[in-house]
């Protein structure tokens, strides 16, 4: 098995201009995403790790901190469209890609192993939740009063499926009250920006324009349910703090705040 792990990093981002290169208490978004990576491949052989850009500062800083970077069209609209492209100018082409979003370097240290393992054991499309407890509920609708986009969380089946993805948090949950009193854990999954495709699916994926409901959310995966691509969804224990990508100048607030109170969970 070969694997390629692709962090896209694009220049344009209407909520956050130039996201990649933004500071973080110090350290560029980018640097944390590719440092946070090089920790979880930690030395496996088989899996590679590039940049995805298209533009040619971000390319020069991904080089700089030591990453390899390749330059991908501007035009391409989605990470996966742009983790795609990166595969396909590789020497040798891989038979897994992972789309390691850019704007999420605080993910929980085991997705990336997870969704390699749901690939190895046959999954098409295999994408990491995380399982929210009633305080991290409250605080994702806390935190959805003042970034309403920013957070997205999954509906999924008891196999693991995926059900549906939405930036509203999903399930609604009648008789919320009594539900508290019997459990610990909500029954909302949020999900983590962290997809790995077989080769082929993520082929089929860029083959088909964006659907209607995909627009609407802003959610590219939603593409994969509406073609009845089947999204496996794996398990994994949260973070040290909250896993929401970085969107707005706002998250860069909380999350400053965040390190400050707890640490920085960034490899060095």
């Amino acid at each position: 098995m070969s694997l390629l792990v692709v962090i896209p990093a694009r220049a344009g981002s209407s909520r956050l201009p130039r996201k990649p290169l933004r500071l973080i208490a110090g350290r560029t978004l980018l640097h944390r995403t590719i440092a946070m990576a090089r920790a979880a491949i930690g030395d496996r052989a088989d899996v590679a790790l590039t940049v995805a850009t298209d533009d040619d500062a971000i390319a020069d800083h991904a080089r700089a901190v030591g990453c390899d970077a390749v330059m991908t069209d501007s035009a391409i609209a989605t990470g996966s469209g742009r983790a795609l492209a990166a595969a396909l100018v590789q020497s040798v082409t891989p038979d897994f890609v992972i789309n390691l979003q850019g704007d999420s370097p605080f993910q929980p240290k085991g997705a990336l192993g997870a969704v390699i393992a749901a690939l190895q054991a046959g999954a098409s499309v295999a994408t990491p939740v995380i399982a929210l407890d009633w305080p991290a509920l409250d605080a994702l609708r806390d935190h959805k009063t003042r970034s309403p986009f920013s957070g997205t969380t999954c509906a999924r089946a008891p196999d693991g499926k995926a059900l549906w993805f939405s930036k509203n948090i999903i399930p609604a949950i009648r008789g919320e009250e009594k539900l508290r009193e019997t459990t610990p854990r909500s029954p909302v999954w949020r999900h983590v920006g962290l997809y790995g495709y077989a080769l082929g699916a993520l082929q089929r994926f860029e083959a088909c324009p964006p659907t209607a409901l995909e627009n609407l959310e802003g959610l590219e995966q939603l593409r994969l349910l509406e073609l009845g691509i089947p999204v496996m969804t794996v398990a994994v224990d949260p973070p040290r703090f909250d896993s929401s990508g970085i969107d707005t100048e706002a998250d860069i607030s909380r999350v400053e705040a965040l390190i400050a109170l707890h640490g920085d969970p960034t490899p060095l």
